[in-house]
């Protein structure tokens, strides 16, 4: 840089202290015109830089048109120089362009080459170019040594620094943008970077070899038509080699050849956050947060930061004072004087907070480091910004359900009987189906049933070039959905993804994609013979039908589907149940306990029985009887038809649990499970209950199949089982003192995982009844004191008592079923009502 050529800004990237200085250069120099490090295709996008609604932290995002996945980024906050300098250039009328190699060919670049050169900087798929900026402010060796170096690292070590940081915080961001002269900053850093090039070699990579060439043919361009009145701002590693002597013919052959691709560029919002080196981002800074700060503080930083940090504490509650900021800072200014340093930095203010707001400890000090040093703010981008359709359709959805996209993570509660809210689940679903995970569920809080959802909302500046990617599929958000559940119906491989699909097809409103899906899902069941997939799929498939009711949707034949999976789940589970390992035995349990709920939600679901807590009874959702191959019958109106068809489905799965129970070949934890199955669904006594664990726990039963039937009957809330029925504590109690040394060594980790699962309470009270020993506790049952508050029979007047309060809090009685078999004896008060509901209720008061 010097008198009569162009004027060279070599800066580093996203530095306050550079955009200062680049800013009082332009403002001393006024160019003709302003070249700035980037995209040519973004020219035309620089307009927009004006529009107030266009704020920083943004980015360019380019990618392939023909494939959005490949894309790059170009970050600009408003502390970065290239971003100072385009205000700069609108502000003044001057013409402002990006002179960097054109994005057609950044996205087109080899990738292996990239990788063999250890550069490429990838995120989740997103190759950010302003990544390999890193390399900016690091040479390369020449020959066949290169050499990657950190050009701060190197300047600071050479100033005695060991913190490149601290000591460009020292030179640069403390010392002011330069005096009276503003162009001196400039000539000692191009000069240093001169020293470093010639020390560590002015090549680097083939890739920078390409920029810088493209870079002056710009700047040849610039000077043909402006004169010497052009402004370069770029990195401040490529300003020797924009003054070195070359030719237009070897700059040219440099950029020959070169592979290309057809790219299409926009403004998305970015994030303070996305800018620290801790993200990933190549040139990333340490303190997104901080390095705003000092940018826009107008005089006295410090003291600015620390009333920061203190209202920060004191919304999350804890005790700061005004003494406290002032207390801090005079300490950081002490720090900073000790060290020999003009104005307390980042680390003097860090250990000022820990020590005076923090009481030393470095809890609070982590949210202050992330809040704050580094940040959450999150840019803006106009609509009059380029974008592609599905982008519009998404913002008009987010405008129009006040969901505002938010870099910092929080939790949204829906109620899906209100309309926005169910439109607002629908709409998060959507975007889970294209990829596009602005929101990830939760467990509803406060409530277990189906018309709450729970939301943890975090809009991540990747999800951009995921909504660029799934534009491919539609021009609205619900079309792309419609078009990608359906083609991953088509791909789907287990019978588990496709009724995962059918699930989240109905929470996100796609009826139109059910048919596609009901089609793949009745092919692969049919061919699949595996059991353990089918019960895999089944829970899926009925939990996706209680979603008829407080979401509107029509699932008539996922019902169909539902009951033919079942049969064959019900046909097959016998035989699939014999001769398996521990491993295998273990995870069929599990497929036993999963149809086991999900035919208790299914007839649920068939009858028209709520299903959700809140949600009114909806209509009743059935299908013809299945043929005798388990493929369901669908009538010819599509209609439901009638509930008794399917009414049978839970007679039909005892019946398969009394085989499990009783077939000598099917591991111990099956049968156990199964009986303990049939005994809370009150169809096996509690004598023939304890009739089967006495068979188990006989002598001529192997020790470790004992331990394996009571682990299957015990487990899952067990305990109160145990506490309440003495019979079957002592049958277990007598056996386990009765095992042999040997073999109590083999059962006892069994024991301890199927007892370690129930609750203090539980345990405590099973060592009180073991304690007092078989004599005490047959004496106490005799008596009815074997557990404190039951007594030996049902009080059957106490429970009529309650009746009248629980029907008031729960509502009135369901119509009578049309089934007469359904219909039930008078109750005790003379009504007529439903056994289920009335005996249900006295059972729980008794």
């Amino acid at each position: 840089m010097g008198r009569g050529g162009p004027l060279l800004l070599g800066v580093r990237h996203h530095g306050p202290g550079s955009a200062r200085a680049v800013r009082a250069a332009l403002d001393a120099a006024r160019p003709a015109t302003v070249l700035i490090e980037g995209p040519p295709e973004a020219d035309a996008l620089i307009p927009l830089a004006a529009d107030p609604g266009l704020r920083p932290p943004v980015a360019l995002l380019a990618h392939a048109v023909d494939e959005p996945g490949r894309s790059a980024f170009w970050p600009f906050a408003a502390f970065s120089p290239e971003w100072v300098a385009v205000r700069w250039a609108l502000e003044h009328g001057v013409p402002a362009r990006f002179i960097d190699l054109p994005a057609a060919h950044t996205l087109a670049w080899d990738e292996e080459t990239d990788r063999d050169e250890g550069a490429v900087q990838e995120e989740e798929g997103a190759v950010q170019e302003e990544g390999a900026d890193r390399r900016d402010e690091g040479g390369a060796g020449a020959g066949g040594d290169q050499v990657r170096v950190d050009p701060l690292a190197v300047l600071a070590g050479a100033a005695g620094y060991d913190d490149p940081e601290r000591w460009w915080e020292d030179v640069v961001e403390h010392r002011g943008p330069g005096g009276r002269d503003p162009f001196a900053p400039f000539a000692v850093l191009a000069e240093a970077m001169g020293a470093l090039r010639e020390r560590y070699g002015a090549g680097g990579r083939p890739r920078d070899l390409v920029r810088e060439a493209q870079m002056r043919l710009q700047l040849r361009a610039a000077r043909r038509e402006f004169g010497d009145a052009v402004a370069v701002v770029c990195g401040a590693w490529h300003v020797p080699a924009l003054g070195a002597k070359t030719t237009v013919t070897a700059d040219r052959a440099l950029l020959k050849g070169l592979p290309k691709v057809k790219a299409d560029l926009t403004w998305v919002p970015w994030t303070h956050r996305r800018l620290a080196r801790s993200s990933g981002y190549g040139a990333g800074i340490e303190s997104p947060g901080w390095y705003g700060h000092l940018f826009h503080a107008p005089d006295r930083p410090v003291e600015r930061w620390l009333t920061k940090v203190a209202g920060l504490l004191r919304e999350e509650d804890r005790i700061v004072s005004s003494a406290h900021v002032i207390e801090a800072v005079r300490l950081a200014e002490t720090l900073a004087v000790l060290r020999g340093r003009p104005l307390p930095g980042l680390g003097e203010t860090t250990e000022a907070v820990r020590a005076v707001m923090c009481d030393g400890s470095d809890v609070p000090l982590a949210l202050v480091h992330d809040r704050l040093v580094v940040g959450d703010v999150l840019g803006e981008v106009p609509e009059t910004a380029p974008a592609v359709p599905l982008q519009r359709d998404l913002a008009r959805h987010q405008r129009a359900l006040r969901l505002k996209p938010e870099a910092l993570e929080r939790d949204l509660e829906l109620d899906l009987r209100r309309d926005t809210d169910a439109a607002r689940s629908r709409l998060l679903h959507r975007l889970r189906l294209l990829g596009i995970g602005w929101g990830e569920p939760g467990p509803a809080r406060g409530s277990t049933g189906t018309f709450r959802e729970t939301w943890r909302l975090r809009w991540q500046p990747e999800l951009s070039v995921r909504v660029a990617e799934a534009g491919v599929w539609g021009t609205t958000v619900a079309g792309a959905a419609r078009a990608r559940a359906e083609a991953d119906a088509a791909a789907a491989g287990a019978l588990a993804e496709i009724t995962a699909l059918a699930e989240r097809c109905l929470l996100a409103g796609l009826s139109d994609a059910l048919p596609v899906v009901m089609r793949a899902l009745a092919d692969r069941a049919a061919l699949d013979t595996d059991v353990g997939h089918l019960a895999q799929a089944l829970p899926a498939l009925v939990r996706s039908l209680r979603y008829g009711d407080v979401r509107g949707t029509d699932i008539r034949a996922l019902a169909g589907v539902a009951a033919g999976l079942a049969e064959r789940v019900f046909v097959g589970l016998p035989p699939a149940c014999a001769g398996l390992d521990a491993d295998a035995a273990e995870r069929m349990r599990g497929h036993v306990d999963a149809v086991h709920t999900a035919v208790g939600l299914l007839g649920e679901s068939l009858t028209g029985t709520p299903g959700a807590e809140g949600a009114a009874p909806g209509p009743a959702h059935t299908v013809d009887a299945p043929a005798q191959d388990g493929t369901p019958a669908t009538s010819a109106d599509g209609r439901a038809a009638d509930p008794r068809a399917l009414g049978g489905l839970r007679t039909r799965w005892r019946a398969v649990l009394r085989v499990l129970a009783l077939r000598d070949t099917v591991p111990g934890v099956i049968r156990g499970r199964a009986v303990r199955l049939l005994l809370d669904e009150g169809v096996l006594a509690a004598g023939e209950a304890a009739r089967l664990m006495g068979l188990a726990l006989s002598p001529g039963t192997p020790p470790a199949d004992a331990a394996a039937w009571i682990e299957g009957f015990a487990g899952g809330g067990g305990g109160l089982l145990l506490v309440h029925d003495e019979r079957l504590l002592g049958l277990l109690d007598g056996w386990l003192t009765g095992v042999s040394a040997e073999a109590f060594t083999d059962v006892l980790p069994l024991l301890r995982r199927t007892f370690a699962a129930y609750e203090p309470g539980v345990r405590r009270t099973l060592g009180e009844l073991v304690r007092r020993g078989p004599g005490e506790r047959a004496g106490a049952a005799a008596r009815g004191l074997t557990a404190p508050g039951f007594a030996a029979e049902p009080d059957t007047g106490r429970a009529d008592a309650v009746l009248p309060v629980l029907r008031l809090l729960l509502g009135p009685d369901p119509e009578p079923a049309a089934d007469p078999a359904a219909e039930s004896a008078p109750d005790p008060d003379g009504r007529s009502g439903t056994t289920t509901y009335d005996n249900g209720l006295a059972g729980v008061a008794g």
